[in-house]
């Protein structure tokens, strides 16, 4: 039989050991791994075997409407999957070690238990070890089944006889089946074992919770192909240092992407945030140079948050950028246009771009922040303690507009704030004056600048 290596990060097959994957460019991540013992692709096997096809169809002639989604008992959750759980779909869900993936998910077993049998199978822990976890957070359902096991031949015997509505696996990485030899948590056992759930997920109209591992670079550890195989993707997001926990979803086909549900991590274990602008926003005095609080819209809800950048004298050539919670890149993008369009020189400083709290911002609503956060640590002039901005900024300088501005600017008003800084491009007609607050439009940063600090920015001479 011949051998194939297989690369452990992107899957990709190779008749002869490679140092390097020339398909991912990944190091030391072709492994051999040998064929399945019936002597075919385990494809092929779960398409005899475990299929639930049926013959082609009009789709005038199928019957079926979507049926009354599953609700977890945490508003966050249902948020992420678009109003609930649906039947029969296989979720997702990744993150760190350590981030509370085990623990979040236990407590919505436990709710969901409340109307519905519900199976949790660890191929991590002991039972012993979950039910000491689970007195800590106060979980004692009658319909909450735990079993410990790696085999998926066992476990299918057992959801065959329990017959549960709901199974949680953490994880997916640990388990491995006999029909393929390979050792766990390798790409031939986690593209099996995907496929298998998925099809007992479809055959039984049952909702399965798959847990996945990360690896080094945060991204979901085993071949893409697991992503495409299942119906939605949460990513548990978080830094240690913080207790806020950010459940993010990357893939739904049942619901909107890019949706958030906000976690407090407590010793009770996983609690919701409903006021994440609250949590976000540090309670000022005084202004200082260097800080400007934004809004940024996460799914379908915006979130104030404070950024704050700091410009300290630096060595020519060697100048400094770090930047935690946003892109890197963005921020060399926008340095890069207060030099040109501006005329200051940055080239000398360090700078230091941070989002308070833990929060993570990758949409462009938020360049227009970062840039005034700059520009007033460097001058060393605050912005108004009563001020938001937002704005999405070119590279000529110019501000374009953004989406759900006037959802936005509510959100501003709901949190007390006198003045809204806005793209004046497509957003003066659409919002309209309120009392009790002020809406300042800028069709550039240099204008903005004017706007707010009623100084023209001065160009260097070359």
């Amino acid at each position: 039989m011949p051998q194939s290596f297989i690369c452990q990060n992107c899957g990709l097959k190779s008749p002869k050991w490679l140092g390097r994957c020339p398909d991912c460019g990944e190091w030391n991540c072709l492994i051999e791994e040998p064929p399945s013992r019936r002597g075919q692709s385990s494809s092929r096997s779960i398409i005899r075997e475990d299929s639930f096809d049926t013959p082609p169809v009009s789709l005038t002639q199928l019957e079926g409407e979507e049926s009354e989604r599953i609700k977890l008992g945490m508003n966050e959750w249902d948020r992420v999957l678009g109003g609930g759980l649906v039947r029969g779909s296989v979720i997702l869900v990744y993150g760190d070690p350590g981030i509370g993936k085990s623990t979040l998910l236990l407590q919505i077993s436990d709710k969901l238990a409340k109307d519905e049998k519900v199976l949790y199978i660890s191929a991590e822990e002991s039972a012993r070890q979950i039910k000491i976890r689970s007195g800590r957070l106060g979980i004692s359902s009658p319909n909450l089944y735990i079993y410990t096991g790696t085999c998926f031949e066992r476990m299918s015997e057992h959801v065959e006889s329990l017959n549960p509505r709901i199974v949680i696996l953490d994880s997916i990485q640990t388990t491995y089946t006999d029909r393929i030899e390979s050792p766990p948590g390798s790409i031939s056992q986690i593209k099996e074992m995907a496929s298998q759930w998925m099809c007992l997920s479809k055959q039984r109209d049952m909702a399965t919770f798959l847990v996945g591992h990360v690896t080094k670079a945060g991204s979901i550890a085993g071949p893409r192909v697991l992503e495409h195989i299942v119906d939605t993707v949460l990513g548990l997001e978080g830094d240690r240092h913080h207790a806020f926990r950010i459940l993010r979803s990357v893939k739904n086909r049942f619901g909107p992407t890019n949706e958030i549900g906000l976690f407090e991590m407590t010793g009770q274990g996983m609690s919701e945030v409903t006021d994440p602008s609250r949590l976000f926003l540090n309670p000022r005095q005084e202004p200082y140079p260097g800080s400007v609080v934004i809004c940024s819209m996460e799914g379908t809800r915006p979130i104030l948050v404070e950024l704050q950048a700091l410009v300290s004298p630096g060595t020519i050539g060697m100048a400094r950028r770090t930047c935690d919670g946003v892109d890197p890149n963005r921020a060399a993008l926008l340095i890069a246009v207060l030099e040109k369009r501006l005329g200051l020189y940055l080239q000398d400083k360090d700078i230091y771009i941070n989002v308070v709290g833990g929060l993570r911002l990758d949409e462009p609503a938020v360049d227009l922040g970062i840039m005034l956060a700059i520009y007033s640590s460097l001058k060393d002039r605050p912005l108004p303690i009563d001020l938001a901005v937002m704005g999405e900024v070119g590279l000529t300088g110019e501000i374009r507009p953004i989406y759900q501005s006037a959802l936005r600017r509510k959100e501003v008003e709901k949190r007390g704030f006198r003045a809204c800084l806005l793209p004046c491009a497509n957003n003066s007609d659409e919002l309209a004056e309120k009392q009790g607050i002020k809406t300042l439009y800028a069709e550039s940063v240099q204008q903005a600048i004017e706007l707010i600090f009623g100084t023209r920015p001065k160009e260097r001479q070359t």
